[in-house]
Formats: C-alpha cells, structure tokens, sequence
C-alpha cells in the first residue's frame, strides 16, 4: 500500500531530508536569527509559513523558544543558564536536552523576562498555543497521505529530528567539541566549518562571538546555510538582514593611534585578538619551542590552548601549568601579558574616550618598545586599521 507519492526506497530518505531541513530552517531563520536575536526582518507571509511548519513538526512556541535561547545568552555557562554541557554535563544536554527545553519553558519568570516581542496574534494565543498537539497530529496525518505506513517512521523523524539536533547537539555539542575563530568569554564551538546539516548552526562560536548578526559564517572558507536562505528571500523582498559581522579595514600608510583607530578596535576586538594569537603569539611560541628542543615540545604543545584562550575560561589547573610556562619563558610572558593589557583597554567602560585613546597610545609604544619583532609589526598593523565606511 502506497501513500498519493508512490516513491523509489531512496525516495523517502530525500523527501525526510528535505522535510526536516525545512524545519531546521524555520529554527534558525525564524526562531533564531528573527525572533530571538531581532537580526532579520522578515515578510509577515514567511514569517506565519515558519510559524505553521513549526506548529506542525515540533508543537514549540515561538515565545518558548525565543525566551529560552535569550537566557541562554545572558547567562551562558553559569547554573542559570538552561542547558549548558559546562554545568549539567555534555551527556545529560545531549541525550536530555528536550527535557531540560521543557522544564525551562515551565519557568513563568523566564517568560515574562527574555519572551518580550514575540507573536501574541489570535493565531498564537487560540491555535498555535492552545492546541500545539494538533498541529503534530495534522502532520502525521499529511505524512500518511503522502507516504502511506512508510509516513508513520518519516513523522517520527521529523519529531526527533529538533530535540536531538538543537536540543542536544547544537547546546551540548558546540558548548564541547569543535574550533573557536575567537575567545568570546563562553565555551561555544564551532563544531564544522560547513554549516549546511543544521542549517548553520554548526558554526556557533562565530554566533556567540556576534550575537546579533544574521550571518553565522566569518571566514571565507565556511558555509551558512540559513544566510544563504536568508539572502534568497532578501532577494525576492521577502527577508532584510539588519546586521553582519563587522569587517576590518585597513588605511596603507596609517602610522598614528587617534579616535579613528580606537573605533575600529572596538568594533573589530575579536578579529584583531585572534591576529594577534596568529601573528604574534603563535610565532613566538613556535621560536621558545625551537629553542626547547625535544625536551619541551610536549610542553608547548599543551601550552598553545592556554594562551590564546579567553582567561575566564582557563581553571586553576590549567592557569597554574600557564603561570609556570610564562615564568620560565620570558618572552612568551612578555606577549602573553600584553595580550591582557590590550584587552583591558576596551574593559574599562567608565573611561573616556580621550582617556582609551592614550592608554591604546600608551600601549603602542610600550609594546614596540619590548623589541620583539612579532609585537612591534603588530603593532604597525594596528594603527592602519579605521572604522568601516559607510
């Protein structure tokens, strides 16, 4: 017995793949980027088609959702935060991550506070809300229809397919295993570069590092599959991104710190702080290592992690197998401290802007004046760089 699709066996693979992609990116594109983050406007029309897709494959709220992943954010790897494998363990997010998503939608205060803004339309309140098993029943139904018996195992797929795959692997998996492009002060990840499966959400470093931009993807080499989605309706004026990740800008022949210079440094810290572990640290280190020879290569090995990395992140273990490398090696020490001294710079919210400017000045010369080639071609670089113009 067949459903109204009478398919091939490899038939019914493509048309769950496809099905559970559109879910997937009604998560990012909708939920994620639009509503919890506000970084994409999209057409009312696309808007309510994610918000019925939803209603139907997953039975989430929009309020739900937006006011968890808000709090998520303001209260990342602390006891607060709902689901970060830091605190509750990688095994208990990923296998139990619906269950903690479900708990937490139970906490009225974290509605009241992080769901502002979302949907409170007749649709949400008398059908999306009061009957959110209904839409899962109608799309068990849809699916019967298509693909006959075979419907009822595609249905529970795509039941599985955003516990798992958000619940679980996006907020255990990328708080765990993966690479950072920058040391923004949480353990996210980017778990690949190609983020096509869950539809860009594999690049969740470069997410929590700008938080407010529509685009996940930064480096030339990776993929964002929701920014893809998002520029063919934008295309079809159906979506406009709002913001994107800030871009570096350089002025050949710039030799002086003033306002422009802080400006750019402020809007670009993350690029600057992972060219400055690329140009100036990793170099070093590479030298100190030389010098060791085989007997502390294993040391500087361990030791590559633990200098570029946020400090907030570092524990007391690691910072004492840290604090024991920089006595040792002076020069290591050297560009390890002034890597601090440039974050502390833009830390200090009450200065005045006259005030970050001389310190950044200050900072300059005395870098430059350490004598190690590595800091002081940084530091020429520094200088070139000026706010994107409009």
């Amino acid at each position: 017995m067949h459903g109204v699709l009478n398919l091939p066996w490899w038939g019914y693979i493509v048309a769950t793949l496809i099905l559970t992609q559109i879910t997937i990116i009604a998560v990012t594109v909708y939920l994620h980027r639009t509503q919890a983050h506000r970084a994409v406007d999209l057409h009312p029309a696309v808007s309510h088609f994610f918000r019925l897709w939803l209603w139907m494959t997953t039975g989430m709220e929009t309020k739900h959702w937006t006011a968890i992943h808000r709090k998520h954010h303001a209260k990342v790897e602390t006891p607060d935060d709902p689901h970060s494998p830091q605190v509750r363990g990688i095994w208990t997010v990923l296998w139990q991550g619906a269950e903690l998503y479900r708990k937490e939608s139970r906490n009225i205060t974290t509605m009241d506070r992080y769901g502002e803004g979302t949907p409170d339309d007749w649709m949400e309140k008398n059908v999306y809300t009061a009957h959110s098993a209904l839409g899962i029943m109608i799309m068990l139904g849809i699916d019967l229809v298509l693909f006959g018996p075979l419907g009822l195992s595609i249905w529970a797929v795509q039941m599985a397919w955003i516990p798992f795959f958000a619940a679980g692997v996006i907020n255990g998996i990328a708080h765990y295993v993966g690479y950072r492009n920058f040391e923004c002060q949480d353990a996210s990840r980017n778990i690949s570069p190609i983020g096509f499966f869950i539809g860009g959400e594999e690049l969740h470093n470069n997410h929590h590092t700008y938080g407010t931009s529509a685009k996940f993807s930064v480096k030339w080499w990776e993929f964002d599959m929701g920014w893809l989605i998002i520029r063919i309706l934008q295309f079809f004026g159906l979506a406009n991104p709002k913001r994107v990740p800030p871009k570096a800008h350089l002025t050949h022949g710039k030799c002086a710190v003033d306002v422009e210079t802080l400006k750019a440094i402020l809007m670009n810290r993350f690029q600057i702080m992972a060219r400055y572990s690329k140009d100036v640290i990793a170099p070093v280190l590479r030298e100190e290592r030389r010098r060791a020879g085989v007997a502390g290569s294993a040391i500087f090995r361990r030791m590559k992690t633990l200098l570029i990395r946020e400090p907030s992140l570092v524990d007391d273990s690691e910072r004492k197998q840290l604090n024991k490398v920089l006595a040792d090696y002076g020069s290591l020490n050297v560009v390890y401290q002034y890597r601090l001294k440039l974050q502390n710079i833009w830390a200090r919210s009450t200065a005045s802007q006259k005030e970050l400017v001389e310190a950044l000045q200050d900072w300059c010369r005395q870098a430059e004046a350490t004598g190690i080639e590595a800091l002081r071609d940084f530091v020429q670089h520094l200088k070139a760089y000026v706010p994107k113009r409009a």
